[in-house]
C-alpha cells in the first residue's frame, strides 16, 4: 500500500466508510485518478488528485457552477482539501465514446447540444480565468515544441517560422473575436457519460474558462476520439448556431460562425497533437499517440477548406507529418 492509498484509507475510515471496496474506475491525462467505491448501499466515485499537481478547489467551484445552472455534474458529498482528495456521487461507466455510432448519434448529441447551449447561456463564468491571447499562444506553441521538435525532432526554417507565426496570430484573433461563454474545455466522447435521467452526465471541468464561443462545440463534434462525415459534422454545427442565435448567444450569420468554428478547431487540435505528445516524452503515457493522427487529419481536411489556412495546409503536407507519426508507431 503506497503513501496515498494509506492516506485515503484513513480520511475514508474518518469519514464513517469501513465496509467498502474500492476498485480503479479511470484515470486522467493530468495527475488525477478516479476510484469507485461501493459500499452496501451506493456507488460513490473517489478522485485522487495530489494537491500540489491538481488542487480540488477548482474542481468543487466548477462543479458547483454547472449543477447551479442545471447540469448534471457530480456532487461533492466529502471532501478532504488538506490531502487532495473528494468523494462524488457516480455518474456511471458508460461514456460516449462507447455508445456513439450511427444509430445513436443524432439521439446523444441533441442532449450534448442541449446541454451545451445550457452551460452557455446559464452557468456562471465570473472567476473563471480568461482564456486570453496569452493562453491561446502558449497552447499553440504545445505543437511546435512538443510535438514537432521534441517528438518529431523538426525544426522549422525561417519560411516556415514566418508561416507559423501568421497563422498563430490568426487564430488568436479568430478565438478573440467571438462571443466569450463559460468554456468546459474538453467536451468530449470521453469525458460525457450516458445517462438514464438528464443526460449527460459531465466530467473533467476542471479547467474551464471564459472563451470563446465554438471551442467546446469544435471539443464535441471534432472528437479526439471519434470521428464524423464532414457533412454531417458541419449539419450539427449549423443546427447548433440556428438555436445560438434564437437564444441571442450569437449575431453573425452562419457563413462566419462556420468560420469561426473551423479555425477554433485548428487552435485546438494544434493544442491537442502537443499535449499528446508531452503526456508520451514527459509522462510516460504513449497510448495517446495513436490519437495523434486523427488530430492531424482533423488539421488537414480544415485548413484546406479556408483559404485563410492555405498557408497552414501547405506546410503540413511539406512537412509529411502523417508519414512521420505513422513509421513512429509502427516501430
Amino acid at each position: 500500500m503506497n503513501d496515498r492509498s494509506q492516506l485515503l484509507e484513513q480520511w475514508l475510515q474518518q469519514s464513517g466508510y469501513r465496509n467498502y471496496r474500492l476498485q480503479r474506475a479511470s484515470e486522467d491525462a493530468s495527475f488525477r485518478s478516479y476510484l469507485r467505491l461501493e459500499t452496501a448501499e451506493q456507488s460513490m466515485i473517489v478522485m485522487d488528485a495530489p494537491p500540489e499537481h491538481e488542487p480540488c478547489d477548482r474542481f468543487i467551484a466548477v462543479a458547483n457552477k454547472l449543477r447551479a445552472a442545471g447540469l448534471n455534474a457530480p456532487q461533492i458529498i466529502a471532501s478532504n482539501l488538506e490531502d487532495g482528495f473528494l468523494l462524488l456521487t457516480d455518474l456511471g461507466s458508460v461514456d460516449y465514446l462507447s455508445q456513439l455510432d450511427p444509430q445513436s448519434e443524432g439521439r446523444l448529441y441533441a442532449d450534448a447540444l442541449a446541454a451545451l447551449l445550457t452551460m452557455q447561456t446559464q452557468a456562471d463564468k465570473v472567476d473563471l480565468p480568461d482564456y486570453d491571447e496569452a493562453l491561446l499562444l502558449r497552447e499553440m506553441d504545445l505543437f511546435h515544441d512538443w510535438f514537432l521538435v521534441q517528438q518529431l525532432g523538426i525544426e522549422l526554417n525561417s519560411a516556415q517560422q514566418s508561416i507559423w507565426q501568421e497563422i498563430r496570430q490568426m487564430l488568436v484573433d479568430n478565438a478573440r473575436a467571438q462571443p466569450q461563454v463559460f468554456v468546459h474545455r474538453d467536451y468530449h466522447s470521453r469525458n460525457l457519460m450516458v445517462v438514464d435521467q438528464h443526460n449527460p452526465g459531465i466530467l473533467d471541468f476542471q479547467d474551464a474558462v471564459s472563451g470563446p464561443l465554438t471551442y467546446d462545440l469544435v471539443s464535441l463534434l471534432r472528437d479526439c476520439y471519434i470521428a464524423w462525415p464532414l457533412a454531417r459534422v458541419e449539419q450539427l454545427a449549423i443546427g447548433y448556431h440556428q438555436s445560438a442565435r434564437a437564444q441571442q448567444l450569437v449575431e453573425v450569420d452562419a457563413v462566419q460562425f462556420m468560420r469561426w468554428f473551423n479555425l477554433m478547431g485548428i487552435q485546438r487540435h494544434l493544442k491537442v497533437a502537443g499535449i499528446f505528445s508531452r503526456l508520451n516524452i514527459r509522462d510516460g503515457k504513449p497510448r495517446y499517440l495513436a490519437d495523434i493522427p486523427l488530430t492531424l487529419g482533423y488539421l488537414q481536411q480544415v485548413s484546406a477548406l479556408e483559404t485563410s489556412t492555405a498557408g497552414l495546409s501547405a506546410l503540413l503536407d511539406e512537412l509529411q507529418l502523417q508519414q512521420l507519426v505513422a513509421a513512429q508507431l509502427r516501430a
